[in-house]
């Protein structure tokens, strides 16, 4: 699960512009668990499907929340929200997207046990 599939990345400067906002705000989603990222050759780089148009994606903060209190880490989190997962018959990020945040939590929480 550590090994994070490819996918399109955005960077800082991409959310600043994206989002019309400052890159202390955009540092400030990243500590507040409201979207994560990871370090691609020094970059810091966000999954773009963490993002909608020019805000966060609704139910990504309290999964990154709930998959950090049953011990991921944050390239753990990052790699099981983009992996396909038997339990939910897809990537937890495409059940997000579709609105399925409770199902996504359901099958986090077997991650803790």
């Amino acid at each position: 699960m550590s090994e994070i599939p490819a996918v399109q990345y955005l960077t800082v400067p991409d959310l600043v512009e994206r989002f019309s906002s400052t890159p202390s705000k955009i540092r400030g989603l990243l500590r507040d668990q409201y979207i994560a990222g990871i370090r691609i050759d020094g970059v810091l780089s966000i999954p773009a499907e963490f993002v909608r148009e020019n805000e966060t994606l609704e139910g990504l903060r309290g999964s990154l929340i709930q998959l950090a209190d049953a011990g991921l880490t944050n390239d753990q989190a990052i790699a099981w929200l983009l992996s396909d997962n038997d339990e939910l018959g897809c990537r937890p990020i495409d059940s997000l997207i579709a609105g399925h945040k409770a199902q996504v939590r359901r099958a986090a929480q077997s991650l803790a046990f």
